[in-house]
């Protein structure tokens, strides 16, 4: 038998990960520097499928995600940042931890 036969016998999907996990990402968004700035990126995130929550520190100039890591991915979140306008970067973990601490 091949593996897709294998796979709906067993009920499973190759194209997804086996445990899917929601996963939080922060991105330094440096061109953020008008009103109107955070609500287009904000709009942008949202429509990425698998994105569950948006939000926003103006004053940092950063994006925190949660997103469904089966779903989404940094790279489409980057990607929608930047075909918005706002290119973007991931902010290391460590980073965005201290971050949040400020």
């Amino acid at each position: 038998m091949n593996k897709s036969v294998i796979a709906l016998l067993l009920g499973l999907s190759l194209s997804a990960p086996a445990f899917a996990a929601t996963q939080r990402v922060t991105l330094s968004i440096p061109g953020m520097t008008c009103g109107a700035c955070p609500i287009t990126v904000r709009t942008a995130l949202d429509r990425v499928p698998g994105v569950e929550h948006v939000a926003i520190a103006v004053a940092r100039k950063e994006v925190t995600v949660i997103y469904d890591n089966a779903k989404a991915s940094p790279q489409a979140l980057l990607r929608a940042t930047k075909d918005a306008g706002y290119p973007a970067r991931v902010v290391p973990a460590a980073a965005a931890a201290s971050g949040a601490a400020r």
